[in-house]
């Protein structure tokens, strides 16, 4: 049986210069704001959704059907969605799809998402491309276009904003496996397909909180760190971010980075780390890797990246770069055991091209015991 379509009321989207459009709403009756980013992967919906390095974001994807295969609780990489908003081209309130659990409606309802349909993406992102990344609002109940934009520019920027500390767990876990390496991981808004890719390496796993005890990490004696992707400024993080990568870099043991925790990595080498324009998002992304010459295709999700015009050749290599506008995806480093990359080599869905670089971090570790 058909289940009924759902009332959908007016909404509005208003963006920090003046820009706004209307549609309809989706998800939940409400106000959200954040800073309006786009994604250009064509599935993989849920794992957008809750990947939580887009925590504070409001998520428009290129694609410009959404919800059409529906929702399955085994494709969420968090324990709950962690976009600010949605905003589609089409959404389909029904889906096909044997697998699902159940539609993208009573998903977004479920997580308390507010979103908008039926706008033009396509005309938003060119607008984005042109004129950056900016703040934006998305409102089912207040349709009075000043006042959001008002809202928008008032809402907070992601220059400055400190928020792993908000998608990190509360306490430490260990996730084990049958292997004889032991990995410490950092939580800055980890993603549950890395948690995977190191447990099915035979790593086990002691994942502490972003703010961690010095104490807790070096009892657990670990054989290589890890520090995880996450959202917000990653300089705003420094203060706790940083401290656990001097520690880990004096114990000698390797060190593996994504994300976030790539650029953590350079700034404690003195690497400044920059905003970007517009940002990397989506599953198509393509990286060199300088030592091979090989092209991965990448999925990406970041909005800041290491200043390419200020390695310093003494404590970094440049390891991978971004063929689309050479910005940097990868750092081997030199004064430490420790390699690095902005992209996700995890990705799921997504190319599997960038897996390898598990097996070197383990490589590392194991090469360190021998």
């Amino acid at each position: 049986m058909t289940p009924a379509t759902p009332e959908h009321k007016p909404a509005i989207l208003a963006l920090s210069d003046g820009t706004t459009v209307k549609g309809r709403s989706i998800g939940s009756i409400g106000t959200s704001g954040g800073e309006l980013c786009f994604n250009t992967s064509m599935s993989g919906y849920q794992e957008i959704f809750t990947d939580p390095s887009y925590y504070g974001q409001l998520m428009m994807m290129t694609y410009p059907h959404i919800g059409n295969y529906g929702t399955m609780s085994r494709d969420d990489e968090a324990h709950k969605v962690m976009i600010a908003g949605l905003i589609v081209r089409s959404f389909s309130d029904d889906f096909s799809n044997p697998m699902a659990d159940g539609s993208l409606q009573k998903y977004l309802e479920r997580n308390e998402v507010v979103g908008i349909s039926g706008v033009d993406t396509r005309m938003l992102v060119r607008h984005i491309r042109t004129k950056g990344v900016m703040n934006a609002v998305i409102s089912s109940e207040i349709l009075n276009e000043n006042e959001l934009v008002t809202m928008a520019k008032e809402w907070d920027s992601m220059v400055g904003l400190e928020l792993a500390t908000k998608v990190t767990r509360n306490e430490a876990q260990t996730v084990t496996s049958d292997g004889p390496y032991k990995v410490a991981v950092f939580d800055y808004g980890i993603k549950q397909n890395i948690i995977n890719n190191f447990v099915s390496r035979g790593c086990t796993l002691r994942i502490f909180p972003a703010e961690a005890d010095l104490k807790e990490v070096k009892a657990w004696n670990a054989d290589g760190y890890f520090f995880s992707n996450g959202p917000g400024d990653p300089n705003a993080s420094s203060h706790y971010g940083l401290p656990m990568v001097e520690y880990a870099k004096s114990t000698g043991k390797p060190l593996f980075g994504i994300c976030l925790g790539h650029q953590l990595m350079a700034l404690s080498e003195g690497i400044p780390v920059k905003k970007m324009f517009v940002g990397h998002r989506g599953a198509n992304q393509p990286v060199q890797n300088v030592k091979t010459g090989l092209v991965e295709i990448s999925t990406q999700n970041h909005g800041f990246a290491v200043d390419e015009n200020a390695i310093d050749e003494s404590k970094a290599e440049v390891t991978h770069i971004n063929l689309n506008d050479k910005t940097i995806e990868g750092l081997q480093f030199k004064t430490f055991k420790g390699m690095s990359v902005q992209y996700h080599p995890e990705a799921s869905p997504g190319p599997h091209d960038s897996s390898y670089l598990f097996d070197q971090f383990l490589d590392m570790i194991k090469e360190a015991h021998s």
